[in-house]
């Protein structure tokens, strides 16, 4: 079998829907092999931008929880995708990148669009350490499967992110013999949960059980974990009020009465009162609690005690003092909790008359003359405050589906003012906070959704001048997207 069709037949049969990217003289031997292998199960994505494709890569993955894969011939087009790679990092989002490189014979000796890192060109294996979690440099075709499923499960494993191949053009046309007895049939056994240990979650369940005012604290990493309704269903039956951080604000359905609100920069001001001044114990699920984060509920952090649970607690332990530590796989370990609570039932007391509190919207400076603003403003009709906006933005969010927002300020009002109920998920790019990120995420949001839901972007006029074109690709593809510019 010759490496690209080996490449191809590999995602089609672990069902990967589709490979996002541009074609090139260094990657088109794999959209070749699409055309001819894909059978309508693996589609290929042209996208008007290599960035696109990797956020598109990362839309799909992070919001249906599955691989994304993307693609992008060598120089430029490999230094366009490095963006979207870099944020799936940030946010540990499982992406696998294909990456064209200048022909072997080349290597090194001044090959167009040439990354060997010698004779003063960039070093592609370098750069892709610094923002992947592993790098498969193939410099010979029998290192190729070896590779493939090292960099499949480096995606998929543990704290998940994104993986690279770089693969030599005269590569493609090699044959690699026949997929590998022993490499997984589906992409879930490619998945190395980390598996929490007995003790420390019996000590969070007696530290949770002891607290008065206990709060679970849901970050990103619990959309990645195995079982993110374990977590949800141990709340409920708990009643353990719940806080989700700005990055997933639809984590719990925010007309839930456990429901307390947004914690971050643009959090409500109710739930970060009551975690500053009453809250006894604050868990924190699948978040590094980044300062964005963590600065407004500091206070909170130095009064109550503090629990983690997460698959990697190295940037937790550097930034607070923590009490109880559980390493694992969140979905886990609240199936462990589950089973605890079960033979020790608990719940806690309701919080009466707690109801969420919003910033109350204001006016921003005139940008024009004092006295044509004043104008302006004795026609209600002329002028559009940006709350009043979200609010109408409100009543059209799609029933079932995504709303993806971008960077800026209208993210930031939409994330405190938006409320979002079952079946409706939210996303947005916070590690790297790249700008134009929503446009092409939301079309790998919906590329992977059933019939019958839709997505929204909200996103202002430098995301759309930046990767607008992707909005053509929705075009292409017929996909029911409904795009909102802030200008």
């Amino acid at each position: 079998m010759q490496l690209s069709d080996a490449i191809v037949t590999s995602l089609r049969d672990w069902g990967v829907p589709y490979m996002f990217g541009v074609s090139g003289a260094n990657i088109e031997h794999v959209h070749d092999s699409i055309h001819r292998h894909g059978e309508d199960r693996l589609r290929s994505v042209l996208t008007k931008s290599e960035m696109g494709a990797a956020f598109m890569a990362d839309g799909l993955a992070r919001v249906h929880r599955t691989l994304g894969v993307c693609c992008a011939t060598s120089g430029g087009g490999m230094m366009n995708l490095a963006v979207g790679l870099a944020e799936s990092y940030a946010e540990s989002v499982p992406v696998l990148a294909i990456i064209g490189q200048a022909p072997s014979p080349l290597h090194g000796k001044g090959a167009f669009q040439d990354s060997s890192g010698l004779a003063r060109s960039v070093d592609a294996e370098m750069l892709f350490n610094s923002i992947t979690k592993y790098v498969g440099n193939i410099k010979d075709p029998g290192e190729f499967w070896e590779h493939f499923e090292n960099a499949t499960r480096a995606a998929l494993s543990g704290r998940q992110g994104p993986a690279v191949l770089l693969i030599p053009r005269d590569f493609y046309d090699a044959d690699v013999g026949q997929r590998p007895a022993d490499l997984p049939r589906d992409l879930h056994d490619m998945k190395g949960l980390v598996t929490p240990e007995e003790d420390p979650c019996k000590r969070l369940f007696t530290v949770l059980e002891n607290s008065e005012k206990p709060v679970l604290i849901l970050g990103t990493g619990v959309d990645r974990c195995s079982d993110p309704d374990a977590i949800k269903k141990f709340a409920i039956e708990a009643q353990i009020p719940v806080a989700s951080t700005n990055a997933n604000p639809s984590i719990f359905p925010n007309d839930h009465p456990l429901y307390l609100g947004s914690i971050g920069a643009c959090g409500h001001p109710s739930v970060l009162e009551y975690i500053n001044n009453q809250a006894d114990h604050l868990c924190i699920v699948g978040s590094g609690l980044n300062v964005m984060v963590r600065h407004p509920i500091g206070a909170g952090l130095e009064r109550a005690e503090v629990s983690v649970v997460n698959v990697d607690l190295e940037q937790l332990q550097a930034s607070m003092d923590l009490n109880t530590q559980v390493k694992g796989d969140a979905g886990l370990v609240f199936q462990d909790l589950l089973k605890l609570h079960e033979a020790t039932p608990f719940k806690k007391d309701a919080l009466n008359g707690y109801e969420i509190k919003y910033e109350p919207p204001r006016l921003a400076e005139p940008y024009l003359n004092p006295e044509a603003y004043e104008e302006r403003l004795k026609n209600p009709e002329s002028v559009l405050i940006q709350s009043e906006a979200i609010e109408i933005l409100q009543q059209h969010l799609p029933e079932r589906g995504t709303i993806s927002l971008d960077a800026g300020n209208c993210a930031v009002a939409a994330l405190h003012q938006l409320k979002f109920k079952e079946g409706q998920r939210s996303n947005i790019a916070l590690g790297m906070g790249g700008l134009g990120y929503a446009i092409p995420a939301s079309l790998g949001a919906q590329f992977g959704s059933p019939e019958g839901e839709s997505s929204m972007v909200i996103c202002g006029d430098g995301a759309f001048l930046m990767l607008g074109l992707e909005i053509h690709t929705a075009i292409e593809w017929q996909l029911p997207i409904l795009f909102v510019v802030f200008n």
